[in-house]
Parts: structure tokens; sequence; C-alpha cells
């Protein structure tokens, strides 16, 4: 099957503005042009694009809570891509930008904005180039700017880059990056779709998500609506790392593909590095609970995974060998976690301090039984308690390798516990 979001694998130099055009490139802008901004919206909801993100809201709905009428309005695509084991929006944006461009500008004249803000993490400095000139060349050729294709539509359309920060793939933390505030999140309301960029309507979308907009607009909502599954529409980019023979992006129908079949097979990764057997699983990065081997039978999809207590979300697929010490995994994600929090909430200031100093004391030959108490009983009290994600994220590390691996932080402690003091 031919990719549809990663056709620069099938497309040479798709990234360019004329061989994107050859390739059908803005005939889905062109389409949402002729009609109505409510039609464009009912379009994508039929096709049932869901956020691509992590969260998987569908797309069409979130474009229909922007109000009517005249108004400054803004389109905002999350590029921040900070999930651990996630690089699948870079590799879009710089192998094949105008399809983003072309996705955001649908978005735009569906909800009748007027500017696109890219949000860039700040380490993808370099991946920008492509989409830059990208941009350029859409102004040149009429694709932004004043009048497009001689519509009466204006649009522009903007890359702005934050500081590397994780907090701010959050949409309300992201928004207060981009104009100029500290990263970090408000509590809801205001939803941005009423309140967001410069106090203005916004609505945030994920590059893989707006990415699916203009072939589904080309090839109507019924073709997108009939690949995958009933609740999880369309393809999907797996991101595949850790201990596989061949890490790298991977575009599947969702449903289609169980995550057996993306370790071992021939087309996917081709097996576990250095024939090592398989032991765990991160399907979303250090924020989904972590997966044992029954999981593998689950399939890539918002659902597939529901059965086995953990989530798809971003699809950040990190795999792990016999060899990986699970109590040095819950550290390393821990540090990552309490590096990144923003530090608004107590629970998540608070919590993710005392869960990597505790880990810290277990890894370091000096935990004891109480300790092992001490990481679920805090962990346990930071959920539902964060003002965002990120703090109920920060937990998952901890809860999910104590729910399957405790054997390992029991044997820690108990060789601690033997080994005499000085």
């Amino acid at each position: 099957m031919a990719h549809v979001i990663l056709r620069h694998r099938d497309v040479e130099n798709i990234k360019e503005l004329d061989v994107y055009v050859k390739n059908g490139g803005y005939e889905g802008l062109k389409k949402a042009l002729s009609m109505t901004p409510e039609e464009v919206v009912n379009e994508i909801k039929a096709a049932g694009i869901r956020g691509r993100g992590g969260a998987g809201f569908p797309a069409g709905i979130k474009w229909s809570f922007m109000p009517k009428g005249d108004g400054q309005k803004y389109i905002v695509i999350n590029n921040d891509e900070s999930e651990t084991g996630t690089f699948k929006d870079r590799e879009i944006l710089e192998g094949n930008p105008h399809q983003v461009i072309e996705g955001a500008l649908i978005a735009a004249y569906a909800v009748g904005a007027d500017m696109v803000y890219c949000y860039w993490r700040g380490e993808y400095m370099d991946a920008a180039y492509p989409a830059e000139k990208a941009i350029k060349d859409a102004y040149k050729a009429g694709y932004l700017g004043k009048n497009i294709l001689g519509s009466g539509f204006d649009c522009d359309y903007h890359n702005h880059f934050g500081a590397g920060a994780y907090i701010c793939g959050e949409e309300t933390a992201l928004l207060n990056s981009l104009m100029g505030n500290l990263g970090q999140p408000w509590s809801k309301p205001p939803f941005p779709a009423q309140a967001g960029a410069y106090d203005k309507p916004t609505v945030v979308n994920n590059v893989e998500t707006l990415a699916n907009v203009p072939p589904t607009m080309v090839n109507g909502a019924d073709w997108y609506a009939n690949l995958g599954t009933d609740q999880s529409n369309g393809v999907k980019i797996v991101c595949m790392s850790g201990h596989v023979a061949r890490p790298g992006n991977y575009e599947v129908e969702m449903g289609k593909v169980t995550y057996r079949e993306l370790i071992y097979g021939d087309e996917y990764c081709q097996g576990m590095r250095d024939g090592k057997e398989f032991k765990a699983l991160l399907p979303s990065g250090g924020s989904g609970p972590v997966v044992l081997p029954d999981a593998l039978d689950g399939n890539v999809s918002f659902e597939g995974l529901n059965d086995y207590g953990s989530m798809m979300g971003s699809a950040s697929v990190i795999v792990m060998d016999e060899d990986t010490d699970m109590v040095w995994a819950a550290l390393k994600m821990t540090h990552f976690f309490k590096h990144e929090s923003c530090g608004k909430c107590t629970p998540c200031r608070e919590g993710t301090f005392w869960l990597e100093k505790t880990l810290h004391r277990i890894m370091e030959g000096h935990g004891t039984e109480e300790d092992i108490k001490t990481l679920d009983r805090v962990a346990h009290s930071m959920q539902g308690k964060c003002l965002c994600a990120l703090g109920e994220f920060a937990v998952s590390p901890v809860i999910g390798t104590l729910k399957h691996f405790r054997s390992e932080y029991v044997a820690k402690v108990r060789q601690a516990e033997a080994v005499p003091a000085d």
C-alpha cells in the first residue's frame, strides 16, 4: 500500500512544490475552497480523523467548537513532539512539508482563521529548513497569503520555535510559550476554542493529524473512514525504537497490524536486536503503562491495548529486551518527567522529586521495603491531582513497573539489606 503520510518515501523530492503539485498537491485545498466552511468541517467529521498527538480527539469535532462569525482566529500546529520515543512529525515536515501546510490551510478555511502558527520544539531548528523553504515557495505560488487561488480567502503561516520543553506539548502550555509567556498550562476553562492564542479562538492540531486532511479531502470521507477500524480510522505512523533490529517510523493501517508483527515482521523491525528475548514494551513512550509479551497481540489502534491496561498514545513504541533492568528504566523515565515538570502544581513538582529520590536510593543499594511502599503511595497520591497530563504520565513508569516487575525492586532491596553497613 502506498504511503498516505510518508509520501516522500514513494515520491522523490515531494518536499519541492512542483513535485508535490504534480502528485496531487493542493488539490485538497482547491476542493475545500469550492465548498462552504461548514461542509469542510462535516467532511472531516464524517471521515473520523482523530488526533494523532496522543489524546485521539476527533479533529472535525474540535474544529466545530470554534465560534462562528468574523473575528481573529488561529490554527496552531503542535510540532513540539517531546514525548519520549517519538520522531514521526520531524520526518513528515522534513520530507513532505507541503502536506502539513495544505492541511493547516484547509483547517484555517474551515474555521475562519487567517493565521497559522507551526510551533516547533527548539531542538528541531535544523529540521525546519525544508519547511521554511516550502512556506516561501507556497507564498510565491499563491497558496499562502492574500486571496489564495483567487478565492478571497487570506491566510498567513509562520514557524515559531520553543525552547525545548516537554510540557509545551500540552496545548495550553504551548500557547503560553507561543505568546512569550512561561510554558506552563492553564486551568480549563477557558478552552483554546474560546480563548487560545492571544485570547482569541484557536484550534491546536498535531502535525500528523493535519497531514491526514488533504488526502481525505481529495478522496472523500468514505475513503478515509474505510481505512482502519470503526473506532480508529485511517493510517498511523508508529515510531519504533529500543532493542529492535531495525528501528524507525512505520506507517500502518489502524487496527490491521499487531505489535508482534511490528517487532518481528520482515517489513518492519525484523526482530529483536542481537537475538535477545523480548521483555516489555512501552507503547506510548514513558507516558503509557508498560505492557508484557501477551500484549504483543494487541493491534495498533486507539482501542487495541484496552484489554492490556495501556494505550497507543502517539505510538512512540519503545521495546525492551531480557537484559533491561526495570527499576533502572523506571528511574530514567521518572528523571525525565521530574526534569520536564514546569513546577506550577504541587503534586507534580513535589511528587516527581520524591519518586526520583526514592528510586535513586533503591538503585544505589540503600533501599528498604518501606521505600517500595513509599513509591507506590506517592505515585497513587498524584493521580487525578495534577494540573495537566504530565503529572499523570509521570507516575506511569513507577506504577507499571511495580505492578509487573515488583520482584526486581524487592531483589534490590533485599540485596541492600544483606550488605553490612560500613
